[in-house]
């Protein structure tokens, strides 16, 4: 009687240690469920240009079908957004759609993707070109400065009338820096050369990036940069049987017998960063500012229109720079009036580099301010 009594606490107690397990193993895998539906991403992409520009939102959106592939998120985007308080409309209807992280991507954007990050403070932001945070708002961007410098070397190597046209957008530190950035790599290996600059205020219009091409090709340029979103200023380069220097992405076959290379993005590797970083409930707002050591900013491949010996001299130098050998802001620096900027042997700081509102000595052209 007492054997089969204690078999039958037995089979109780395995028959209950057998629901509790079943339970455990039942909410563990609840919670896993819950935690999986809680760290899904879906991305909303804000573009200032179409996705066909050639430049600043190609490379962007490249970078956006990258991350598809890569972490097999959903992505949305709206292309050609004006930089004005419509921005803040195009937020609301991709957080209805089921964002939980927003990537803007142009710096007029900066004042009303902050007051969106309050009013979705459920929601991460990531701006870009900006410097301004919020809890759930980051923003990044690259230094770009650094293969500017690059450009600059292909370009003084090049030239053969000892001037160069820059065509640019606004008269913002991000564009003085990358002008100041290609100007020093110009003078490194051609202190006579001169770069000649024409403003066209504005980010995206390929007729008047075109025509401000011209007029410096106008006056006795035989090389073409830029600092615009579309391929207009190489397209009037090759017209004028000259040669050019493109930006954002690799622009060779908009422009194949005058191009030579261009400073080009790769915003990949800080878009996964990105989700990889709500998905393992790491995220925390930031300021990134990655150079090339980073993969973010890179030198596209010199091409047969490049001089001779420059993809020696460049690759030299890239190494210089991300080994930290050469700093491209560091002294001595003078400014276009000759007055001494920045001593021998000092860097200039992050924050002066992100406030820069002066040109170096061998840049033509006016600022608004200085």
């Amino acid at each position: 009687m007492k054997k089969i009594s204690s078999f039958f606490v037995v089979l109780v107690l395995s028959a209950f240690l057998f629901v509790g397990c079943e339970k455990s193993a039942e909410n563990k895998k609840s919670e896993k469920t819950k935690q999986e539906k809680s760290t899904k991403v879906k991305v909303g992409f804000i573009y200032v240009g179409p996705v066909g520009d050639g430049g600043w939102t190609y490379a962007q959106d490249i970078a956006r079908k990258k991350l598809e592939k890569e972490r097999g998120v959903e992505t949305i985007y709206r292309e050609s957004v004006p930089e004005g308080p419509e921005v803040k409309d195009v937020v609301r209807n991709m957080v209805d759609q089921g964002c939980n992280l927003i990537i803007a991507g142009s710096f007029g954007y900066i004042d009303y993707i902050e007051e969106a990050s309050k009013e979705f403070p459920n929601i991460k932001f990531s701006h870009c070109s900006g410097y301004k945070q919020t809890e759930n708002m980051a923003n990044h961007f690259g230094r770009m400065y650094e293969p500017r410098y690059l450009s600059g070397i292909v370009a003084g190597m090049k030239t053969k009338t000892d001037n160069i046209g820059y065509v640019a957008a606004f008269e913002i530190p991000e564009v003085i820096r990358g002008i100041n950035a290609f100007t020093l790599g110009v003078k490194s290996v051609n202190p006579k050369a001169k770069v000649h600059v024409r403003w066209t205020h504005t980010w995206y219009d390929p007729a008047k990036e075109k025509e401000a091409a011209k007029a410096l090709l106008d006056e006795k340029c035989d090389i073409i940069a830029q600092h615009q979103d579309t391929a207009g200023p190489q397209q009037a380069a090759e017209e004028r049987g000259v040669w050019s220097i493109g930006y954002n992405s690799d622009m060779k076959f908009m422009a194949p017998k005058a191009y030579m290379t261009a400073p080009i993005w790769d915003w990949s590797s800080y878009y996964i960063s990105q989700v990889d970083a709500i998905k393992n409930g790491t995220w925390k707002t930031h300021s990134f500012w990655g150079g090339m050591k980073d993969g973010v900013v890179t030198l596209a491949p010199l091409t047969e229109n490049a001089p001779e010996g420059a993809k020696s001299k460049v690759d030299e130098i890239k190494d210089k720079i991300i080994s930290g050998e050469l700093f491209v802001f560091q002294g001595p620096i003078k400014d276009q009036s000759g007055k001494l900027r920045v001593k021998e042997n000092v860097k200039m700081t992050d924050k002066e580099l992100k406030e820069i509102n002066w040109f170096v000595e061998g840049v033509v052209g006016d600022l608004k301010s200085n």
